[in-house]
């Protein structure tokens, strides 16, 4: 029995109440299964640290946080990494660009085009578009979830939408070979 609001989840029941909604998450908010998975583990480990410092609310809030701050903050140490250009015969050890095994949920679940469009916007916007649109909470919920004012989520939201619209306007119903057809209505 999942636990209520108001009481500290034991350490058996988090993974079983609450796996598959913050496996997703994660998933969705890193783009790739292993990534997830460390997120989903860490977010865990994090918690069970903090159980005994658990207040009353809600468990699938308090794994949300968790989560999305260990994203936010691994995106920005990943941010100041510096990375050295790859050698020039790469191509020929890097492994194909063929869809694997690790992609089948992704592809399952996300068309290909959103989920590089999603994996291209900055991380504070990921995490607020998709806590809102992929994962359906309210505005209110991701404002508790991320730690920020409201109207900080709203914009968030509204950019990371505009950006992912412009990468997806190839897309846009009326468009062929990526040019405007003429609207018939007019006439």
């Amino acid at each position: 029995m999942p636990s209520s609001a108001g009481e500290a989840p034991s350490p058996e029941r988090l993974a079983a109440d609450h796996g598959r909604a913050l496996t997703r998450i994660a998933y969705r908010l890193t783009g790739n299964r292993a990534d997830a998975e460390d997120l989903v583990q860490d977010t865990y480990v994090r918690a069970l640290r903090a159980l005994d410092n658990f207040t009353p609310g809600s468990v699938d809030a308090w794994l949300r946080r968790i989560a999305t701050n260990l994203f936010l903050d691994g995106a920005r140490r990943r941010a100041r990494v510096r990375f050295d250009p790859l050698a020039d015969d790469a191509d020929e050890r890097l492994p194909s660009e063929q869809a694997g095994p690790e992609r089948s949920y992704e592809f399952a679940h996300l068309d290909r085009d959103v989920a590089a469009a999603l994996a291209a916007l900055a991380p504070d916007y990921r995490a607020a578009v998709v806590l809102c649109d992929l994962e359906g909470f309210s505005y209110e919920e991701v404002a508790q979830t991320l730690g920020l004012k409201l109207g900080t989520v709203r914009s968030r939201i509204h950019r990371g939408r505009t950006q992912l619209r412009q990468a997806l306007a190839h897309r846009a119903p009326g468009r062929v070979g990526g040019a405007a057809v003429p609207s018939l209505q007019g006439r």
